[in-house]
């Protein structure tokens, strides 16, 4: 997580909020205080002022009363003289004139020369004319100083006889004022130190627990639930702090119980057989299973965020609309792609939120390629009987409805007819005998009775025997040495395997074929190779010949009786041996059996004799 800022941290903003507040309610409080203060001192100095400004126009009116006969400079020298009395530091200048606007007193003494002389000033003659007293506070335009400006007139029972013009300094009054404001000043700025240190000291009381509480959910989005924040008092912080601290164990409670959940799921989707794809809503891919991907011959960094569609090979088929609809499982044919047969069933199910919204598709894949090849070798398994048996059945119906017609007076047609009944019956009973005897050995339900024995004359005895009652257009040729070779089998069931692989050599030879018998010593496993010169197998249809009723050429080996099912019975007798076999031709110059047995004495070196 990004490192807060300490001007961005709430520790900054709590002091500086605080010290602001202080500061807006001292500078309230000082304008307030100031201005107050101000208009309280202005109004005591207009005041003194005006109080020695009457004594003053008392004072000039009684001597301009005693002097009205005309005596003007005694009367000029008087009033210089209280003008002398009266200035002061605050009263800086007094004129005044009489009546005429003459000036007869004066009180700056370097300007003498405007006595008796008329005065220039508007306030007087305003005063003297209309008998009305003006102040005002005005601006020195030489110093830029504070005055205050007074013009009075003077009266004697009600007439006016003179006017006075007072021009009182108000820089005193300001000048306190400086001080105090700077007292102000200097007080705003030691409360605002005072308030700054303070609000250090709440802001850490307040935030430290905050702090430290962040710290906490930084270390839970870690994953640590081990540390615990510190409860720093029992106000509402403290129950705040307590409150997270049993949310931490309740959190830790949760983690625990959801990673275990995960961790089953995890053993779960790993060790089932079933593979299991989860996409988004949008159809891509976001979690896949071991099994999935053992499936699908992929891997799982490359298929995430890849749709379904397209790893199941569905764009053609389906929309991701009808699959989150879909009930029913979907078969996969991927034979094409792994060049065998291979069949997965896919069933989807939909994942819905808290809301019933579609979040995503669960998709389990199982592998029913084996469970498809039971079920079409069943298939075929039951075609293949019935139509085994429809023909020699359909045959004898026919024959027997004959005879049942008359044809068994028949002298020349009835041996026949009987004949062929006969003969059909055999075939069925073998067909019927070989079924039994694989259904036997499919269900294990069947004992083998092994002895250790020398091969190499059971072999031979086998071989003597079909060359006893063969005919004179068949050769054959041993191509073996009389070594012993020692194996452990069911002798009655190896000459099953012997006597239907000769009898299939001898039937698919041609006149004065040549049938070969080998006996190979590889290490501890003997093989068996039995060959013709028949019109072999196509290539195609070599991994087929052990299938049960597989026939490469059906209507001629059905007319030399066998069922189909000969192969097919080696195949599983050799097995449960714990040997091999197969086949290997070439069409139009013969074909070779080879079967493999275990040999009771290992051997090491080969004899190809």
């Amino acid at each position: 997580m990004k490192k807060v800022g300490f001007f961005k941290s709430i520790y900054f903003k709590f002091v500086l909020i605080y010290v602001l507040l202080i500061l807006f309610a001292i500078q309230v409080i000082g304008v307030y205080f100031v201005r107050e203060l101000e208009q309280q001192l202005v109004n005591n100095f207009t005041e003194s002022i005006n109080e020695r400004i009457r004594l003053l126009v008392y004072n000039i009116g009684q001597e301009m009363k005693e002097e009205r006969s005309g005596r003007t400079l005694q009367l000029e020298d008087k009033i210089n003289l209280i003008l002398q009395d009266f200035l002061s530091d605050d009263i800086t200048s007094v004129q005044v004139a009489d009546s005429s606007f003459r000036v007869i007193g004066i009180s700056d003494p370097y300007n003498r020369g405007m006595i008796g002389r008329r005065t220039t000033e508007v306030r007087i003659k305003k005063a003297i004319i209309g008998g009305i007293e003006s102040e005002k506070i005005l601006l020195d335009p030489r110093t830029g100083n504070r005055m205050f400006v007074r013009a009075v007139p003077v009266k004697m029972n009600e007439d006016v006889i003179g006017g006075m013009y007072i021009i009182a300094s108000m820089e005193k009054v300001y000048e306190q004022m400086r001080v105090i404001n700077a007292i102000l000043a200097s007080g705003t700025i030691i409360a605002l130190v005072i308030t700054a240190l303070l609000g250090v000291f709440v802001a850490r009381t307040i935030t430290r627990p905050i702090a430290d509480m962040r710290k906490q959910a930084l270390v839970l989005a870690e994953g640590d639930f081990s540390r615990k924040v510190n409860v720093f008092g029992e106000d509402e912080i403290g129950q705040l702090a307590e409150t997270f601290n049993d949310l931490t164990n309740k959190l830790e409670i949760a983690q625990e119980t959801t990673e275990g959940e995960r961790r089953k799921l995890s053993t779960v989707l790993a060790h089932m057989s079933d593979g299991v794809i989860a996409t988004d809503k949008d159809g891509y891919i976001i979690l896949m299973n071991e099994p999935a991907e053992k499936m699908l011959n992929v891997s799982r960094e490359t298929v995430l965020n890849t749709s379904i569609l397209s790893l199941l090979k569905l764009e053609e088929t389906v929309t991701l609309e009808k699959l989150f609809d879909s009930k029913d499982s979907v078969l996969l044919d991927f034979s094409d792609i792994f060049r065998n047969k291979y069949i997965l069933r896919a069933n989807f199910s939909v994942i819905k939120d808290d809301h019933g919204e579609l979040t995503g598709l669960i998709t389990v894949l199982q592998d029913v390629t084996e469970q498809e090849t039971i079920d079409q070798e069943r298939r075929e398994f039951v075609a293949n009987v019935s139509h085994e048996l429809r023909t020699p059945l359909t045959t004898m119906r026919s024959y027997l409805e004959a005879l049942a017609d008359g044809a068994w007076e028949n002298e020349d047609l009835a041996p026949r007819f009987i004949n062929v009944t006969q003969t059909e019956t055999e075939r069925m009973i073998r067909l019927v005998n070989d079924l039994l005897q694989l259904s036997r050995l499919d269900s294990k339900d069947y004992q083998f009775v092994k002895k250790g024995i020398n091969f190499t004359g059971f072999f031979q005895q086998i071989i003597d025997r079909f060359e006893m009652a063969k005919e004179d257009q068949f050769i054959f040729e041993r191509a073996f040495s009389h070594r012993d070779r020692f194996v452990t089998i069911d002798k009655d069931k190896i000459t099953q395997v012997l006597d239907n692989i000769i009898s299939n050599a001898l039937k698919y030879s041609p006149e004065g074929g040549k049938v070969r018998f080998e006996l190979l010593q590889k290490e501890n496993i003997l093989h068996v190779r039995i060959s013709d010169e028949g019109v072999g197998i196509p290539k195609s249809d070599l991994p087929k010949v052990f299938d049960r009723f597989y026939r490469v050429d059906k209507a001629r080996s059905r007319k030399m009786g066998g069922t189909g099912l000969g192969l097919a019975i080696a195949k599983e007798i050799i097995e449960i041996h714990g040997g091999e076999i197969w086949a290997d031709s070439e069409e139009g110059k013969g074909t070779t059996i080879i079967f493999t047995l275990p040999l009771d004495i290992p051997r090491r070196e080969e004899d190809l004799s």
